[in-house]
This record gives structure tokens, sequence and C-alpha cells, in this order.
């Protein structure tokens, strides 16, 4: 990777412990042997669609069967976590802090993200902080997995050289913190709804009115609290309607 050069950045200060953790960790990613460059540098890309599975394996349940509490926090946590993306999209432009692989020779990453990306804080170590923990709320589980993976992409990140520490301390911590306090706010309010919703009757059909003479036996269209007449009460009903005749010629 050769030597660390002298890190200069745009209007924004770097602390001074920062810069010098971040030397100490591209010189032991350059020493480090050619496979583990090389895993880290498609680690840092793949661990945030692990933890986007890892959170559908823990929404999924909860939206399926779950009580309104876990149908809400599902529903939630989504816009919870695109929210936390985009708070940490508006910081970068206040917070015009340059890269520190824009003043390196080589790094793990192999390319320095072009100028006007910049640094603080670290959208990847936000989305990993988001997803965390919006996967710790549907499952404590699944989330015992997803907290460490986290952290592991957030290293990762100052590992290839693309971003100093206090980038992705302060990416996963804004992550954390704003999905935690939106989907705090917005899952009662969701919950509720999806609780009128449930209580609102449902409008039943209008009875269907039966046909005189007409058994509903097997019959699909009448109702079954309206039965036909058995049919021999209808062969006497008929009987009883014909009127009777005298005997002999002439009636008599």
């Amino acid at each position: 990777m050769g030597e660390v050069m002298d890190v200069q950045v745009g209007t924004a200060d770097v602390p001074a412990i920062s810069v010098e953790w971040y030397r100490d960790i591209v010189e032991f990613a350059d020493s480090s042997p050619p496979p583990v460059q090389w895993f880290a540098g498609h680690f840092t890309e793949a661990a945030i669609l692990l933890l986007g599975v890892l959170f559908l394996l823990a929404a999924a349940p909860r939206l399926r069967r779950g009580g309104l509490r876990e149908r809400s926090l599902a529903l939630v946590t989504p816009g919870a976590v695109v929210l936390s993306y985009a708070v940490s999209e508006g910081l970068k432009t206040i917070f015009d802090e340059d890269r520190p692989c824009r003043h390196v020779v080589r790094i793990v990453a192999g390319q320095c993200p072009p100028a006007g990306d910049w640094s603080f804080p670290s959208n990847h170590s936000t989305i990993a902080g988001a997803l965390a923990v919006a996967t710790v709320l549907l499952s404590r589980r699944l989330g015992l997995i997803a907290a460490p993976l986290a952290l592991l992409a957030a290293f990762s990140r100052v590992f290839i050289g693309v971003h100093y520490p206090h980038d992705v301390a302060a990416g996963l911590l804004l992550g954390a913190l704003v999905t935690l306090a939106v989907t705090l706010l917005a899952a009662r309010p969701v919950a509720d709804l999806l609780a009128r919703r449930a209580a609102t009757p449902v409008r039943n059909p209008p009875p269907v009115a039966a046909t005189s003479g007409i058994s509903d036996r097997g019959h699909p269209d009448l109702p079954r609290s309206v039965s036909a007449p058995p049919a021999g009460q209808r062969a006497r009903s008929r009987a009883a309607q014909v009127p009777r005749t005298r005997n002999g010629p002439n009636g008599r």
C-alpha cells in the first residue's frame, strides 16, 4: 500500500486520535495477507445485504401471524431505516469532511470515492446500525447475529481505507438512535390504526328470498334459516286444495 501520507481534510476538523487510529488500521490492513484484503473488500458491501436478509427474516413472520404490536413494528421499521439514511445524507452536506483515502497512496478498497462524496458520517455504518436495531426490535435471536455483523461492517469501512473511525462510530450511533426513536414514536399510532381496522364490522350480504315450493336442500342461494316444507306435507296441502265432487252422473 505504500507509506501513509499526512491526512488533509476540507472544512471539517478531524479529531487527532481518529487520524492516528486510521493510520494504524490501514497500515495493519496493508500488512494483512491478500486473501484477507480480498475478503474485506467484498465483505464491506455484502454485510449490508446480509443485514437486510436478517431484517426480512425477522419481519416476515410478524407481518403474517404477529399481534398488533408486532405487525406495527414490522411496518414502521423499514421507514425508520430509510429515514436514517436520509439524515446521514443530509449531515454529509453540513460536515463536508474529505475522505481520508484521498491522500493515501494505496488502500484495500483499490479506489477512493470521488470528490464531493464526503466522509462524515458513514452511510454504510448508518444503514448497518439502523438494520441491526430494527432486527433486534423484531427478533432478539436474529438481533444477536445482526448486532456484531453491523460492528464488523462499520470496521470494514476503516479497514479498506475509505472512512475515519469517528465516521463509522457516528454512523452506527445515528442509524441506531433514529431507528429506535422513530419506531417507538410511530409504532403505537400504527397499532391503533390496525386495531380500528380490525374492529370495523364487515357488511353482511342481503338475504336471498326463498322461492315457494322449492326445497333449499343442496341449493346454494337459499339461506339455511328458510326451509321448504317436507314432500309429504306439500302433497297433503295440494290434495286439500282440490275440490271434492259428489258421486253419480249428476253429481248426486
